[in-house]
């Protein structure tokens, strides 16, 4: 371990690069998230369902946000329809052993996706191969995409049509943009249970 004013200074500068990510992510997406909340909402009362997916944190994020809209955020309301991707071992490891990694999660899609549901896509890369492969496969359902994103939003900031929303971290460094992906989703999670309660 580190000496006690070394470590000090650590944990004082990663607090500092949290909060300058933290504002810089605020002025990119202040605009599109209530779209983006709002998209989501639209969806679930409409009686569509919400697919999510992205690996290691970012499956964790799926996962997270899956949860928060089938139980809750903050606050008491209805169940929202939300499936995270990442969860189902035995489905993702047929698919990976039988068509390959890059299709665990397009061939859920194939399965369960359908036209009016809505995609929550996160890569802190942008590059991800299955993520990037799940974009395709809900363009092609007729699902729109809300992509969660770093640094210049790779590959999967190329492929979103006019109906998606990009919602991108502004950082290139790994963990400030799994930090700022968390926030984005508390956000949404926020808002939406906001309208709710508005519309009761």
């Amino acid at each position: 371990m580190p000496n006690d004013a070394f470590a000090s200074q650590i944990v004082t500068d990663l607090f500092a690069a949290s909060r300058q990510a933290n504002e810089a992510t605020r002025a990119a997406v202040a605009d599109s998230l209530p779209s983006a909340a709002a998209r989501i909402l639209a969806c679930c009362e409409r009686g569509h369902k919400m697919l999510a997916c992205g690996n290691g944190g970012s499956a964790g994020d799926a996962q997270h946000f899956a949860s928060e809209l089938v139980n809750r955020f903050e606050r008491n309301r209805r169940a929202l329809a939300a499936i995270s991707l990442v969860t189902e071992s035995s489905t993702l490891t047929a698919i990976a052993n039988d068509a390959g990694y890059d299709r665990v999660f397009s061939r859920q899609i194939e399965a369960l996706g359908q036209t009016g549901d809505v995609l929550l896509a996160i890569s802190t890369s942008g590059h991800s191969p299955n993520v990037v492969t799940a974009i395709d496969a809900a363009h092609e359902r007729g699902l729109s995409v809300i992509a969660l994103t770093g640094r210049d939003g790779g590959r999967m900031a190329e492929q979103l049509n006019g109906d998606d929303i990009e919602l991108r971290a502004a950082s290139d460094v790994t963990a400030r943009i799994q930090e700022m992906h968390l926030l984005i989703i508390h956000c949404i999670c926020r808002l939406i249970e906001d309208a709710i309660a508005a519309e009761d």
